[in-house]
């Protein structure tokens, strides 16, 4: 069983920074991508940035800028470095891999193309 586990979601101040793990264990520590998505309530989950095992990095249009996402495979651990925060960031962060690779899935946010999801971390950002 593949289990992805977030940390390091909390509160700050816009103009902040945070900076979110996912920790990926179990039979599969690897993957062709990997992913973060947030939802909002009362919003549908959008894709925040997305990592392919290449390197090859995509961001939706609202962080590009701001954010960062990075993965260790090392460590099988995924990041998402976040800057300059604003309140419409606010959200339930979640990371989630694919167990296929799918390349258009991976750079378009596609959630069926991911298999695994983690509980998420919560992000509150106060204005």
């Amino acid at each position: 069983q593949v289990q992805l586990v977030e940390s390091g979601g909390g509160s700050v101040q816009a103009g902040g920074s945070l900076r979110l793990s996912c920790a990926a264990s179990g039979y599969i520590t690897s993957s062709y991508c990997m992913a973060w998505f947030r939802q909002a309530p009362g919003k549908e989950r959008e894709g925040v940035g997305s990592i392919v095992s290449d390197g090859s990095t995509h961001y939706g249009d609202s962080v590009k800028g701001r954010f960062t996402i990075s993965r260790d495979n090392t460590k099988n651990t995924l990041y998402l470095q976040m800057n300059s925060l604003k309140p419409e960031d606010s959200a339930m962060y979640y990371c989630a891999a694919q167990k296929y690779g799918n390349r258009w899935g991976c750079s378009s946010f596609a959630r069926p193309t991911f298999d695994y999801w983690g509980q998420g971390t919560q992000v509150t950002v106060s204005s």
